[in-house]
Order: C-alpha cells, then sequence, then structure tokens
C-alpha cells in the first residue's frame, strides 16, 4: 500500500507528459508554422520558383530561369538576364514579411498607391503562381504596401523600396561585356591604332597566372598591373545597349578606327571587344563585340585605363633578379661598403662569416633592393651617366646568382624633385625611383646587432 501513492503519482505524471507531447506541442508548433506562413508574402519556396513577370510603367519583362542560377530574358526580346538582379529581387520577395493586413480588395486601393502599381511581380513556380502588386511607402521606412492578388488583401510589409522602384528591362539585362576566368586566359592582346602588346599567360595550367611580354619586347610583365587591367575588364559593364536596328546602325556607321582592341584567348575561343570614343568632347564611349550583337554604351573611363604603354606593363623591378636567385649582393654607398652572403639560407658578412646577422634586417634590406621599382621613365637609351649623378652613384648595388655569374645590377643617382635617377639590369634606359631606399640601408653595425 506504500507504493500506491507513488505508482498513481507516475501515471499522472506520464499522462501529463504524454498529453504535452502529442496534444500541446503539436499544436504549439502547428500554430506557429500559420503565424509564420501568414507573414510571408509567397506561398511557395524559393527552390521552386521557375519564372518572374516584372511589370512597370516601361513595360513588361518576363524571366524564365534555364539552369541552376541562370536566368534568361524571353520578353520583350530574348536575351541573358542578369542573373544578380533577378535573384536579389526574388530574395527580397521570399524573405520579407507581412507586418499586418490593413484592407482587403474593397477597400479604395489609391490611399495605399495600389491603384497605379509602381510595380507588379508575377512569380511563378511551375504551375502555381503569385502576383504582388507595390504600391506606396509605408508609415515607416523600408516598408511597402502590397496588394496580394491570391486573397485580394492590402498588405503592409518590410520590404524597400530601392527593390522594387525604377526597375526596368535594362536592370535585368547581363550587362557585363566580357565573360571570362583569369586563369584561363592563354593570351592577351591590345592593339591600338599605331602599336599592339601582347602577353602570354607563361602559368601552364596553375590556378595563379604568370604574365611575360612577347611583342613589341621579350620582357618579364609587372604581375599586379595586369592583374589590374584584367579586373577593369571583368568590370567593363554597359551602361545602356543599343539593340539590332536604325539606331545601332546609324551609330555604327561614327565607329571608324578603334582607340583600343582587346582579344582575349583562352581554350574555349576568342573574345573581343572593340572600344570607340567617336567624340571625345561628348564623353560617350561606344563597346563592340561583334557585328551583328548590340552596342554597348560605357564609362569612358575604361578606354583609358586599357591605354597601356609597354613600359606600364613591364616588371619594372630595376635590379633583374628575385630575392630567391641572390648569392652574393655587393652593397657601396659613400658611407657603407659590405658584400652580403647567403648561406643555406642564412645572410652572413663576406669580411666576418663567423659573425651571426639579424636575419630580419638582412632579409629585409635584401628584399627591398630586389623589389625596387622605377616609377617614371626619362631615356629609353641612356647615353652620358654625369649628369644624372650616376658615374659615381649614391648606391651601388651587384647582385651574383647562384651560378656565379652577375645576375643583376642596380645604381641610384642625384636626387631630382622627389625621385633619385637610376639604372638597372633589368630595364634598359633611365629611371626615377623612391628615394627611400637610402634611409633604409643598414650599416654593417645595424646588421651584426647594433644600434
Amino acid at each position: 500500500m506504500r507504493y500506491w501513492s507513488s505508482i498513481v503519482l507516475a501515471v499522472i505524471l506520464a499522462g501529463l507528459g504524454a498529453y504535452l507531447y502529442f496534444v500541446e506541442l503539436p499544436a504549439q508548433q502547428q500554430e506557429q508554422e500559420q503565424e509564420t506562413k501568414a507573414k510571408q508574402l509567397l506561398p511557395f519556396p524559393e527552390s521552386s520558383i521557375t519564372g518572374i513577370v516584372v511589370t512597370t510603367a516601361q513595360g513588361l519583362v518576363h524571366i524564365s530561369k534555364t539552369r541552376a542560377s541562370e536566368w534568361t530574358i524571353t520578353a520583350p526580346l530574348q536575351t541573358d538576364a542578369d542573373s544578380r538582379e533577378v535573384e536579389a529581387l526574388i530574395r527580397a520577395l521570399v524573405t520579407g514579411t507581412v507586418s499586418r493586413t490593413v484592407a482587403d480588395r474593397s477597400a479604395p486601393l489609391a490611399p495605399f498607391g495600389l491603384d497605379q502599381p509602381v510595380t507588379t511581380v508575377t512569380v511563378i513556380a511551375g504551375s502555381q503562381q503569385e502576383t504582388l502588386s507595390i504600391g506606396d511607402s509605408g508609415p515607416l521606412s523600408n516598408t511597402l504596401y502590397v496588394l496580394r492578388e491570391s486573397d485580394g488583401n492590402v498588405l503592409l510589409t518590410d520590404l524597400a523600396p530601392k527593390d522594387f522602384v525604377n526597375k526596368s528591362l535594362l536592370t535585368f539585362r547581363r550587362k557585363e561585356i566580357l565573360r571570362f576566368a583569369q586563369n584561363e586566359i592563354d593570351r592577351l592582346r591590345l592593339t591600338y591604332p599605331s602599336t599592339e602588346i601582347v602577353l602570354y599567360n607563361m602559368a601552364g595550367g596553375k590556378p595563379r597566372p604568370s604574365w611575360k611580354i612577347r611583342y613589341p619586347i621579350e620582357a618579364e610583365a609587372d604581375q599586379t598591373e595586369v592583374r589590374s587591367l584584367l579586373f577593369r575588364l571583368e568590370d567593363l559593364k554597359a551602361l545602356s545597349i543599343i539593340d539590332p536596328g536604325p539606331e545601332r546602325d546609324a551609330m555604327a556607321k561614327r565607329l571608324t578606327t578603334p582607340n583600343v582592341k582587346v582579344t582575349i584567348h583562352t581554350s574555349a575561343g576568342d573574345q573581343v571587344v572593340r572600344l570607340y570614343q567617336p567624340d571625345p568632347q561628348s564623353g560617350e564611349a561606344i563597346a563592340e563585340t561583334t557585328p551583328d550583337a548590340p552596342l554597348y554604351r560605357v564609362s569612358p573611363s575604361i578606354i583609358k585605363g586599357l591605354t597601356k604603354d609597354v613600359f606600364e606593363l613591364q616588371d619594372k623591378r630595376l635590379l633583374g633578379v628575385d630575392v630567391e636567385d641572390i648569392a652574393v649582393l655587393s652593397v657601396k654607398t659613400r658611407d657603407h661598403s659590405y658584400v652580403l652572403i647567403n648561406q643555406h639560407g642564412e645572410w652572413v658578412l663576406e669580411d666576418q662569416p663567423e659573425r651571426k646577422l639579424r636575419q630580419e634586417i638582412a632579409d629585409l634590406f635584401v628584399s627591398r633592393v630586389a623589389n625596387l621599382p622605377a616609377e617614371e621613365r626619362v631615356l629609353k637609351q641612356t647615353t652620358a651617366l654625369a649628369p644624372y649623378g650616376l658615374v659615381e652613384p649614391r648606391a651601388e648595388f651587384i647582385a651574383t646568382g647562384k651560378d656565379g655569374r652577375i645576375a643583376g645590377k642596380l645604381a641610384l643617382g642625384n636626387l631630382s624633385g622627389n625621385l633619385l635617377y637610376a639604372t638597372g639590369h633589368r630595364l634598359q634606359g633611365l629611371y626615377q625611383v623612391r628615394p627611400d631606399i637610402l634611409t633604409q640601408i643598414p650599416s654593417k653595425a645595424e646588421l651584426l646587432g647594433g644600434s
């Protein structure tokens, strides 16, 4: 009998637990799901959406999904869509929520700006669809009144006006003129009215390109400068598009010699874009890919960014040898004179090989000498050096390679303005460099750990 009360209590608790688990929790979950569903604008998930129709005062744009993350405009013309713009619009609708229902269809729509919606979006998901009309902004910032066709309710939503106002056919068209991956380019050709520059990717299938100039000279390329040029080409976008027709034909007659023609060679084929500025005073610039494709109005600054002298694309490091290939570096200034030798990855002084150097100072110094770039070109061919202080330089560096041969030279002369005159092994001619290097040459004492 003394266990009877415990058994009864256990049965009651088990019954209470079963009631909570099988009745209360499902009811609560169902209520939460209904509340969440009531706040959603669309009755179907994002993954099921196969098309959208956007209607504004400028007309109708019908967009269909072709493959995963790829969209095509099917009306008013057939062309590629800007997938980022399309998916941004869809994501705004999918993540947008209903704050409250403010009226139904029987109420006047004018107070909400829904008698003449700024935008109407029909979202298609297979056999299902939902149409949302976008009206005026709500009482708070980043809110919009929306009329949902399926239930006829006027809803106050947290949709942002920027996602739905001033949308047009151009908004949803693909505006990138070229499509490529930098590591897939084999050659890059820049053709100008009087010359051309040809660069080869020497990476041999490696993920990071390694560029070399093959014409009009054979030279190492400035990797950063070439990457910057390719980024400009990736960002080449149309400000407006002139489709085939009378307007395109009239514009094409004004395009004679391109300011620059860019040819991108890949294993998948070539891409070509010609850039024109028929009237430089107007500030208008035109890009053309093929004779039957649309013409693209682009920013004229892109022409300036792609108009390159071969010097700009060259590797402008004057010494002429990479840090890892230097076995011996001779340093001579008006205050210092010593020779650094690389022994098994560590620098030592030639006349004091037993003394241990501060490697971080030596490494940084050698790196600065090896990577010192020319800032300006003064003369393509070097003649008399005396006027530039290069007969008796302020500093002179001679690098010997691992094969025992001289691999690089760098001489620094007089200061002119904010730059030093300089000559180097890599580039023929006379150049100017930043003068900071003169204050960055360590003395023997500093290399040995002194102040």
